[in-house]
Parts: structure tokens; sequence; C-alpha cells
């Protein structure tokens, strides 16, 4: 749904590679949520930042919605309301996560506090006591990650690179590709392994040939031999390992695929090959050696995905010298924990991630960092205390409540679609009776206990968590697939569709305002929640989804005309993205931004109907002056409002599955007749799209 997606293999088509970590403890989510039990944890609800919720008087009324509904519904709130210097965007996402992020930072400095906590608590309170502790990880310096430094130093032939290699992603550190369990594509009850593609440090290939990025991969270079510097490398040492290190990761580039083609083709993830045959493709690398090294059971089969990638990278074991290997080795390694490093190497992270390639002009404080790395390492296990204070049962039950509903729209929509035929309209039928909504929390959470943190040192609760997590995702491969697993803690705000289980997903985080409101009327939730949970019912049928049967296995299961039919409208959607101009001379890419367009328009369109379908026979309320439809249309743009650092947006067209947010709230309307109808639109208003330019999927 939203921009920020989980680490996955399948980037986002599917969410079922989940590599980092994502989990919970020992009681059940009933019993974490029971209003009867005795409180472990409290929440001071007054310190929180205040609730954000469409207000009437947002409506900059000297424009005309019809000509311009982004800067109607948000365009006043959004010159008033600039981005913190700590974030490179700001909107009603990033309120949102900042309220829940305060959430977090009560429950883990009760976790801290508590002189005997145990289980997911102790886990929580070890991360945030040492990830808050600026003096003692200053005082450690360099000397965590030393060891590793002087195995890299010591590489002295391309099998002691490939060796290092096995066994740094043993430990749960792949630098160079991605390496987990997820459905097969084929069988989707059960796990297989897949090998993917990595190994850059730019956002994607394009930041290495594209002259509009020149500026990052030459600050890139800077920032290599910054890291490599603080590494202890000689200064003139370093500036020449960082020219290495770019034309290594250049010559890899140039054997990858780009988002474009990742986010527009799942089937380029699935390769299935025999141990043999993949051994025959990587001769210098073989993959019977790595899969042992790894103590994963000899498969007869794994996916190898981007075999022209990894068949490079084998030739590279080969041609590149010794010492180059080791530059970029040792650059990624400390690079990678520059961030729970001493105050020089968070700062030269921070100096090129965040404010030269993204624009954020402050680090965020220290307690939203540590926040970061819980949720990212072990999310669930704050996740657990999250829905015990901030999940009430009722927003689960209204959520229940409105899951029906939309669903019940979808179903009709289906049955009426005119340009599909009968044959694929009855499987398409088949995918909408077997979704399995997810909502709030697991129904049991993840087992924690073999994970070991302490107080001692803060990367290595991190590594301890690295290794736990790669772990747990490799035992899974070969085994039958958890239908009751999430790739989302309860804390984050977002949802998700996984084509490969046919499920969709709210965390419990999502369900507040402007998403969500108990106290608000019909209209605003149908047009905040109502619509994200319509979008994420449609990605079973965008471009990727679809691809997928009920069961979530790989399929074709479209007739050849109706297959030309959705190829022609969606044509046509990636045609009218196309034409947005984000900024002078840079536009949004459509075909990259199809899938989660798709949904907005067929999301927001089935939401619309539900709430027709549910206030039937009802009067109008005219709320502040304003229609029920109009009210619906301005929470969907309410959602959207969200300013952009000029560097952020410039990274978001390139790399974002999601259309800018501004576009999204205009895109999807220009195309319903009821937005028209509802603000009184005329044929030739920009906002309304006739004849053949009007595009209506699902």
């Amino acid at each position: 749904m939203n921009a920020k997606q989980p680490k996955i293999l399948l980037l986002s088509l599917s969410v079922a590679l989940a590599l980092a970590a994502c989990g919970g403890g020992a009681p059940t989510a009933d019993q974490a949520a029971d209003a009867d039990s005795a409180p472990r944890l409290s929440l001071d609800e007054s310190s929180l930042p205040p609730v954000n919720r469409f207000q009437a008087s947002d409506l900059d009324t000297t424009v005309n919605a019809c000509q311009d509904f982004n800067a109607y519904a948000n365009g006043q709130w959004l010159a008033a309301n600039d981005i913190p210097g700590d974030r490179t965007s700001w909107g009603s996402f990033e309120m949102l996560a900042e309220r829940t992020l305060a959430v977090q930072r009560q429950l883990a400095e009760q976790a801290a506090a508590g002189e005997a906590a145990s289980g997911v608590e102790k886990i929580v309170g070890d991360f945030w006591a040492t990830g808050t502790d600026r003096a003692g990880i200053d005082a450690q310096g360099i000397a965590p990650v030393q060891d590793v430094i002087d195995a890299i130093d010591a590489l002295d032939t391309p099998q002691a690179v490939a060796d290092y290699l096995r066994s740094s992603a043993a430990d749960g550190h792949n630098v160079l590709f991605s390496f987990g369990a997820s459905p097969d594509f084929k069988d989707s009850s059960v796990n297989i392994a897949y090998a993917s593609q990595g190994g850059l440090g730019l956002p994607d290939k394009t930041y290495y040939f594209d002259e509009a990025h020149a500026d990052k991969l030459a600050a890139y270079e800077q920032h290599v031999a910054r890291v490599l510097e603080l590494s202890g490398v000689g200064a003139e040492d370093a500036a020449a390992q960082a020219k290495d290190v770019v034309a290594f990761e250049t010559r890899l580039a140039d054997r990858s695929k780009s988002r474009v083609e990742l986010a527009r083709d799942a089937e380029l993830f699935y390769n299935p090959v025999s141990l043999a045959d993949a051994d025959a493709l990587t001769p210098g690398f073989p993959w019977s050696a790595f899969f042992q090294s790894q103590g994963v059971a000899a498969p007869e089969m794994f996916s190898l995905a981007m075999p022209d990638f990894h068949r490079e990278v084998d030739a590279m074991l080969a041609e590149v010298p010794v010492d180059t290997w080791k530059a970029y080795l040792r650059f990624h390694r400390v690079d990678a924990a520059s961030p729970y490093l001493s105050s020089d190497f968070v700062q030269a992270n921070y100096d090129f991630y965040s404010r030269t390639l993204r624009g954020q002009q402050e680090m965020e404080p220290e307690w939203k960092r540590a926040l970061g790395t819980i949720n990212r390492q072990v999310g669930e296990t704050l996740g657990q205390m999250y829905v015990e204070v901030a999940f009430p049962a009722e927003s689960k039950a209204r959520m229940d409540e409105l899951v029906g509903n939309l669903s019940d729209a979808l179903k009709i929509r289906i049955e009426n679609l005119a340009w599909m035929s009968e044959e694929t309209k009855a499987r398409a039928m088949e995918k909408w009776a077997t979704f399995d909504p997810k909502i709030g929390y697991p129904d049991e959470w993840r087992d924690w206990s073999g994970l070991e943190t302490s107080r001692e040192s803060y990367i290595g609760n991190v590594l301890a968590a690295n290794a736990f997590n790669y772990r747990w995702n490799l035992d899974k491969i070969g085994q039958p697939v958890d239908p009751g697993e999430w790739f989302m803690p309860p804390q984050t705000v977002n949802a998700y569709y996984n084509p490969q289980r046919n499920e969709i997903v709210f965390p419990a985080a999502i369900l507040q305002p402007p998403f969500f409101d108990p106290e608000a009327d019909d209209a605003l939730n149908y047009g905040g929640i109502g619509a994200v949970i319509g979008h994420e019912m449609i990605h079973g049928y965008d471009d990727q989804g679809s691809r997928f049967d009920p069961q979530g296995n790989f399929e074709n299961w479209w007739t050849e005309a109706d297959a030309a039919g959705f190829s022609e409208l969606t044509g046509q959607l990636i045609e009218q993205f196309n034409a947005y101009e984000a900024a002078p001379g840079q536009f949004v890419d459509g075909k990259l931004t199809l899938g989660e367009n798709i949904a907005d328009l067929g999301g927001l369109a089935v939401s619309y109907d539900a709430l027709q379908r549910a206030r039937e026979g009802q009067e109008d309320p005219m709320i502040d002056g304003l229609s029920q439809d109009q009210r619906f249309y301005l929470n969907w743009a309410t959602v959207w409002r969200r300013n952009f650092t000029d560097e952020e947006l410039k990274v978001r067209l390139a790399t974002d599955s999601h259309a800018p947010a501004g576009f999204r709230a205009a895109g999807a309307p220009s195309n319903l007749p009821t937005f028209a109808a509802a603000f009184d639109c005329k044929p030739g208003d920009a906002m309304v799209r006739e004849g053949g330019d009007r595009i209506d999927i699902w």
C-alpha cells in the first residue's frame, strides 16, 4: 500500500521472502489482547502527537476540485506543513508513524526498566538500552567488527574469497545475493529455496549508468572511500579502492535487472534448476557447496533467479583481483554495520544515504534510530506489546465488517465486467472466494526462544538477531508453508497483499485516523481504510497478482482474448501516469507504478460501491456542508497528502512502485464518473476523463 515495503525477495509482488525480522514471542494473540488479564504495560496517551483527521477547514476553496483535486483537498495543508528535518517526506503516513513511534517509545522504555524482564520484553529492553547508550557505543569504536575486517584482510585467493562468501552468508551476511525460503511458484503449499540478485550499494542499476544519477554515483564513490578510511585504510589507498569498488558494482549492475523489470515480471524470480545444473552454471561458486555451508539439505530443485547475474559473479571470482574483492567486501561489511557503531560511522552513513541521496536535513534522534532497529530485527516482539495497549477489540470487529462489505462489492463488480468472458470470470470468482483477510496481529506469535540478547553490545544484539532470523528463514526450506505467518509487525503503518497465499493483511497501526476512525462517519472510513482494503484485494488482480491462481500458484488462468483486453486497459493506465510530471523534466514511470495504480483505481471504485450499499436507504448526513460522496473522495485524498524533499522525489521516481502521493490522490478519481458527479464536474474539466480516455479495469 505504502511506498516503504518490508525487505523481500519478490519486492512489491510478494512478502513471502521477508528476511528482515517480523516476529513475536510465546503468548497467543488473544492472551496478549485480553482485557481481563492483569496489565503489564501502560500507555500515556496525553503525551502522544495529535490524531490526524480530515477537516473541512483544510480545503483550499480557491481551487476548483474539478481542475486540480489534490490542490483543492491538500494544497493548503501541504503549504502549511514543512517536512521535519529528520524526514524526507511528510504526510498522513508519516504523521501516523510519528504517533505510533511515540507509543513504541513508551513501551521500549518500560521494557528496558524492567529489572526481571523475560521473553519478548527482555529482547526489546536489551535492544533499547544498548541502542540508546551512545557513550557505550562510542567507547567500543570499530572493535565489534574488527574480527570481520581481519578475516577479509586475510583473503589471498579466489577460492578463499568464495569460502568467505559462504561463511559470511551462513552468519546472515550475504552482500552479493538474496537467499531464503519462499513458496514454490508451482506448488504454493511448500517452501523452496530462492537465490536472487544483489550486491549493489545504490538504489537501482540505473544509478550506475544514467547521466541523471551521475552526481549520486560520484558521491557514492566518496562515501565508499570515507567508510574504508574509517575502517583503517589510508586515505590515498581508500580513494583508489573506492574507484575499484564502484567499477566492481557497475559490472554487477550491468547484469542485474532493474526495479521496473523486477516489479513487472514475477516470472524472473522463478528459474527452477537442479543442483547439478546450478553447479554447471557457476563452476567457480558451486551451489552444492553453498547449500552445505548454509546447513540446508541438498534439494532436488531450487530457484536460481536471474541466472545471468550469477554467471557474472562466477566470472568475477576468476577475473577480478582478490584485492578488489577484499575492498568490496570490507566496505559493505563495515557500511552495513555503520548505523550500530560509533558516532563517526553513524554520521558517515547518514551523510550519504539520508542527506545526499534523499535530502534529509537532520539525523533522526537516537531513540527513533533504536526503534527502527527493533522493528527491523525483532519487530513482533515489540508488536506483542503494542497490541496490548494500542489496539482495541472493537477495531478488529469493525474491520471484519468492512472487509466483508468490500468483498461483497468486489464480487458484484467482477460479475458485471463487460470486457471479461464468463470463463475467466469463473476463475476470478474462485480467487475471490479464497481471499484470506488478516487484521491487526497474528493469531499465534513467532517463538523467539533461542535468541540471546544482552545489555553489553548494541551491534552484538543486531548480529545475534541477524543470524537468528536467517537460520529461522532457512529452516523453512522444504517445509510446508505456514498460513498464519505475517510479514509486517502490528505496529507498521502499512498493509499488503501476498499473491502466493492470496491474503490481504492489515497491521494494527494502520487502523487509525485518517484511515480508520470509529468516531467518523461512514464516508470517511470507506474513503480511507475501505479504499485500502479494496486496494489490497485488487492487487490479487493487478498485472502481477493476476498471474497467480486461487491457491497462490503461478498459472495463466485467462483466456487469450481476456488477457489481450486486460493488457490494453493496463496499457492505457501506463500512459495516464507517464504523462504526470512530478518535477520539471521528471515524469512518473507508468510501467513501474502500474500494479499500485491498478489497485488504487479498482480499490477506490469497489469501496465507493460498498459505501453506497452500506448507506442504502439512509439520508445523506451532509457534514460541514459536504455530501457523503464528497467526504468519501476527500478522505481518499487526505490519505495521500504528502510533501517530499527534491532528492527523495528523485529516488522514488526511479525506484518506487508507487506513484508520488499527489498523483495517487487525483489519478484514480479522474477515471470515476462518481467523482465527477460528486463535485459537479463537467466534460472538459481536467479531472474528467471521457470516452476512450476513461479507464475502467476492475
